[in-house]
């Protein structure tokens, strides 16, 4: 990713909202900020600095999938 006159790499093993993603997913990036980058199709949102140093900035991430399968068995199935 070139920003301003800087190159920077967005490797999956850092960045793995892009791993999945299309090409046309990954260039449609907005900028609201400086230091801020928007990718609204993938909804996600980072620093430029978390770009240029990842190991500061702990992998995170919200999710809303609950689990499909449980470990215990339905009551009506006791």
């Amino acid at each position: 990713m070139l920003i301003d006159d800087e190159e920077l790499a967005l490797p999956y093993s850092k960045f793995p909202w892009f791993k999945a993603a299309t090409i046309e997913q990954v260039i449609n990036v907005r900028r609201p900020t400086a230091d801020h980058l928007y990718w609204p199709e993938l909804d996600v949102d980072l620093s430029v600095e978390s770009i240029r140093n990842p190991e500061r900035f702990p992998l995170r991430a919200k999710s809303n999938l609950q689990p499909c399968y449980s470990s215990e068995l339905p009551p009506e199935v006791r």
